[in-house]
């Protein structure tokens, strides 16, 4: 090997490697900063659940989210109306408290649908399960403390 070419295949490895180690650490920092952020969020209701009872919950979520996309659409119509009506020059209170009712009734639609599905699944469930997910409603609707920095 020529001194010539042995230089070209250092520097070639030296920018490789820079390459390689600045992937490393960006992904180290992800890793990092998703599982600081997991430890900061609130967790979700039926996370005590079995695997295969928590991929159940979700689902039946989920089905009735499908189920009722209808009145997703109709809550987001209403908010962008409501939105709309305060861009105008002239506000309109009558109209934003009109599509203000909408969204909120729309969304109070979905709620109540949901936790009927919810309760057709905790309906399912074992004694032990339901007190599982009874803990996680418990620890998900406990204040959490303000975040410092």
């Amino acid at each position: 090997m020529t001194d010539r070419s042995f230089r070209i295949v250092v520097i070639s490895l030296l920018v490789l490697n820079t390459f390689l180690i600045g992937a490393l650490a960006g992904g180290g920092l992800t890793w990092i900063r998703k599982t600081q952020a997991r430890a900061g969020m609130m967790p979700l209701a039926g996370e005590q659940l079995p695997l295969a009872q928590k991929k159940a919950l979700r689902a039946a979520l989920n089905e009735a989210r499908k189920d009722e996309r209808q009145t997703i659409l109709e809550a987001q119509q209403a908010k962008v109306d409501a939105a709309s009506i305060l861009g105008q020059p002239m506000l309109d209170k009558a109209a934003l408290s009109a599509a203000l009712a909408r969204a909120r009734d729309a969304d109070i639609a979905l709620r109540s649908k949901l936790e009927q599905r919810a309760v057709d699944f905790a309906a399912t469930l074992s004694y032990d399960e339901r007190r599982a997910l009874a803990e996680s409603l418990v620890r998900r609707s406990m204040p959490r403390a303000a975040a410092t920095k």
